[in-house]
């Protein structure tokens, strides 16, 4: 029973996930109120149900959502699609919805098109992962990369905006870009972002040494995942640390945010589906 309704929630989220990203697609373009708040709403309905798809498989085996990448993969759009509608109602942009929702939606669209239903079964927890501190490991990467994704997103309407505006289309012109907010509120905006995800992002690797010294003795082994966590970090810290001291602002900014949510994509797929090392348990 409590299967059926978690499969149920999954593709209650595909849905709003869908639609939602249509619905801020065709308001960027329309600028209709009402198309507006439909593709906000059903945001939040996407949110609900991915929440009650973890909290099910959470009941149904015992332990929290982290045996396999089906369960990551869940926790990664909870995490992205939470942070965004933060961002919205905290400052009124939804026309970054266009930009990050589209995220969330390929991630269950690779569930869907790679994992069987075999794959999607809640398995026996393996002892590495038997641990409170893997519990914390997760929920900080989870909204770290969730945050990560949101300074993605303005990053892209950044260099959009910048771009129309470098070949003469001034921001008041008609267009799509010309709704986006001023390139200043942009750069801050994604400088505060970053500024938020950058503590959990270092309180996630923290935690995860921790933890694999509980698991496997050692706080740190150079295991891929380990390393691309680490120039995730240093890409973050790069971009903070050449704000804050030499001030770099705007275009340099927004590709180093855009590249730093790149690294994040490797440090989850191309080390749980692709590069052999002690997190290959994940896939």
């Amino acid at each position: 029973m409590l299967e059926s309704l978690e499969t149920a929630m999954f593709y209650v989220l595909v849905m709003a996930c869908t639609l939602s990203m249509l619905l801020y697609w065709v308001w960027i373009g329309t600028k209709n109120e009402l198309v507006g708040r439909s593709a906000t709403f059903l945001t939040v309905i996407a949110v609900i149900a991915n929440a009650i798809a973890i909290v099910l498989r959470m009941i149904t085996s015992g332990h929290p959502p982290l045996s396999n990448g089906y369960e990551f993969l869940l926790t990664f759009c909870l995490g992205i699609m939470a942070v965004y509608l933060f961002a919205e109602f905290r400052y009124k942009l939804r026309a970054l919805g266009a930009f990050v929702i589209p995220v969330p939606f390929l991630l269950l669209m690779f569930i869907i098109m790679s994992m069987g239903p075999e794959e999607r079964i809640a398995q026996a927890v393996p002892p590495a992962l038997k641990s409170q501190w893997l519990t914390f490991h997760v929920v900080t990467a989870m909204f770290a990369y969730g945050a990560f994704a949101v300074s993605f997103g303005i990053g892209i309407m950044y260099l959009l905006k910048l771009s129309k505006e470098d070949n003469g289309k001034k921001s008041n012109s008609k267009g799509i870009v010309s709704r986006f907010p001023s390139l200043d509120v942009l750069d801050e905006l994604s400088y505060k972002v970053v500024g938020f995800a950058f503590p959990l992002l270092t309180l996630c690797i923290i935690t995860g040494a921790i933890w694999a010294n509980y698991a496997w003795g050692t706080y740190w082994s150079w295991d891929p995942k380990e390393t691309w966590s680490l120039i995730t970090w240093i890409i973050y810290a790069a971009y903070l640390h050449a704000r804050l001291m030499y001030g770099w602002k705007g275009k340099r900014a927004a590709w180093m945010a855009v590249f730093g949510f790149v690294a994040v994509l490797f440090t989850f797929f191309g080390v749980n589906y692709f590069l052999p090392g002690l997190h290959s348990y994940a896939s």
